[in-house]
């Protein structure tokens, strides 16, 4: 795992979101693979107004506690401000992610669906050992989509730390 401590603007996001928990993740309830498939099978890609079409962020927000509590997970792209919500998608969600410091984590190569949760594990376990406190403000996973192999991908993870005065 490497990590690189950055800052990152607001981007405003449009998509497809559910609202779930880690817990529910971990059993038979799972959404997120679900939210996958909708995001794949809508053609968000490729709706008009996107500013970069080929940056897919797996936006977590809205967290009602910590790394125990509920969240939402919006799957989508950058688009203007004035034009978030205007999809055609009738399940389109907005959020933003928030002008934050952030540790920049990245992921070992291999099957994204294999090296995404390790990271997560390892930012987890990263986090009950750092002096850095993460802000629960908003997290997200970046892909870029140009000659993306899901069976040989590397992600980047933006976690929102509280800054230090």
């Amino acid at each position: 795992m490497n990590e690189t401590m950055t800052h990152m603007p607001s981007t405003v996001l449009t998509g497809v979101s559910i609202r779930t928990s880690n817990l529910r993740e971990s059993g038979p309830e799972a959404q997120i693979p679900l939210l996958w498939e909708r995001y794949f099978a809508g053609g968000l890609q490729q709706q008009p107004g996107l500013k970069n079409p080929h940056v897919l962020y797996a936006l977590y927000t809205d967290y009602e506690s910590d790394v125990n509590g509920d969240y939402t997970l919006l799957l989508g792209h950058e688009v203007e401000p004035r034009l978030a919500g205007e999809t055609s998608l009738n399940t389109a969600a907005t959020a933003t992610t928030p002008d934050a410091a952030y540790i920049k984590f990245t992921s070992k190569r291999g099957p994204v669906q294999r090296v995404v949760p390790e990271l997560w594990q390892d930012i987890w376990a990263y986090f009950q050992n750092s002096d850095a406190e993460r802000a629960y403000t908003g997290d997200f996973e970046r892909y870029d989509l140009r000659g993306f192999d899901p069976a040989d991908a590397v992600v980047d993870i933006f976690v929102a730390v509280k800054e230090k005065h």
